[in-house]
C-alpha cells in the first residue's frame, strides 16, 4: 500500500515541480555567490526598500506614492542593466565556461605566478625602503580609479613593479592597479580614509590603502618608505608588519579559488589565522 502511494507520487508532474524548484534554487545560489562582496549587495538592499515602500503604499491606499514607485521599478530595470553590466558579463562568462573546478585550478596557477612576482618585488623594495602602493581588483570594479592613472596594460613582473616605484620617477607617486592578472595602470589616485583609528605615524599611502578597502573589496599592498614595513588592507582591515610567510599566506587565501570543499575550508582557516595575527600585533 505504501509502495503504491510512493509510486503515485513519482508522476511526471511532481518530478517536474521538484526539478523546477531545484533549478531556481541553483540560480539563486549562484547569484548570491556572484554578488557577494560587491557593490551589488548595497544596491539590492536599496531595491528591497523600494519594494517595501511600494507594498506599504499599495496597502495603505497612497495612490501617488504607489504610482511613483511603479515608475521607479519600471525604469529601474533598465538602470540595473547599465549599473550591473560588469557583474552580468562576468556571470555569463562564469556560466558559459563550465567545469568550474578545473578552471579554478588553471586560474590558481596564474595567480601563483603573479604572487611570486609580487613577492620578489616586495622583498626587494622592503629591504631598500622603496615606498609602494599596489591594489589588486577583486569583485568590485575599480574603473573610476583606473581612469585616474597612467595606462600600462602590462604583465605583472617584479622588474616592472620595482622600476615603477623607484623614487623621483614619473610613476613613483600614486597606486598601481592590477586587474585580471595584468597591470592596468600606475600612478592612480585612491580615496583617502578619514578614519581616526589609523596611527598618526602612517602616511598618505596607508590612508589610501585603507580608503580603497572601505569602499571596495580590493586587496592592497603597502610598503613604507620610512621603515620598509609591509602592510596589507582588505575589507577595511589594516594588517601591519606582515612577515613574508604571513603576507604570502594571506594573498593566497584571498586570491586563490577553491578547487574543492577542503580547499575552501583551508583557505578560510588560513585567512582567519593571519587576520588574528594582525589584530594581535596591532594590540601590542
Amino acid at each position: 500500500m505504501q509502495l503504491a502511494w510512493l509510486v503515485s507520487l513519482l508522476t511526471w508532474h511532481n518530478v517536474a515541480i521538484l526539478v523546477d524548484i531545484l533549478v531556481i534554487w541553483f540560480f539563486i545560489y549562484e547569484l548570491m555567490l556572484l554578488v557577494q562582496g560587491t557593490r551589488a549587495v548595497q544596491l539590492l538592499k536599496g531595491i528591497m526598500v523600494i519594494l517595501l515602500i511600494k507594498a506599504i503604499s499599495w496597502y495603505c491606499g497612497l495612490i501617488t506614492v504607489s504610482w511613483v514607485m511603479d515608475l521607479v521599478i519600471n525604469w529601474g530595470v533598465i538602470a540595473l542593466v547599465v549599473i550591473f553590466q560588469p557583474e552580468i558579463r562576468r556571470g555569463l562568462e562564469h556560466i558559459g565556461r563550465g567545469k568550474f573546478l578545473l578552471r579554478n585550478r588553471v586560474e590558481n596557477e596564474s595567480e601563483e605566478q603573479m604572487i611570486t612576482q609580487l613577492d620578489q618585488a616586495i622583498q626587494y623594495m622592503s629591504k631598500r625602503r622603496i615606498g609602494a602602493l599596489i591594489t589588486i581588483e577583486m569583485n568590485t570594479g575599480l574603473e573610476e580609479y583606473i581612469e585616474t592613472g597612467i595606462p600600462m596594460d602590462a604583465e605583472v613582473t617584479s622588474a616592472l613593479l620595482i622600476n615603477s616605484f623607484i623614487p623621483n620617477t614619473p610613476l613613483h607617486d600614486g597606486a598601481m592597479i592590477i586587474k585580471n592578472g595584468r597591470i592596468a595602470v600606475a600612478a592612480a589616485y585612491l580615496p583617502l580614509s578619514d578614519s581616526k583609528l589609523i596611527p598618526k605615524e602612517l602616511g598618505t599611502r596607508h590612508r589610501a590603502a585603507v580608503g580603497i578597502s572601505e569602499v571596495t573589496d580590493a586587496l592592497t599592498i603597502v610598503i613604507s618608505e620610512e621603515t620598509g614595513e609591509v602592510s596589507l588592507t582588505k575589507d577595511n582591515e589594516l594588517l601591519r608588519g606582515m612577515t613574508q610567510e604571513n603576507y604570502l599566506k594571506f594573498m593566497r587565501s584571498v586570491l586563490y579559488k577553491p578547487t574543492n570543499k577542503h580547499d575552501a575550508a583551508g583557505m578560510i582557516g588560513r585567512l582567519r589565522e593571519v587576520m588574528q595575527g594582525g589584530a594581535e600585533r596591532e594590540k601590542k
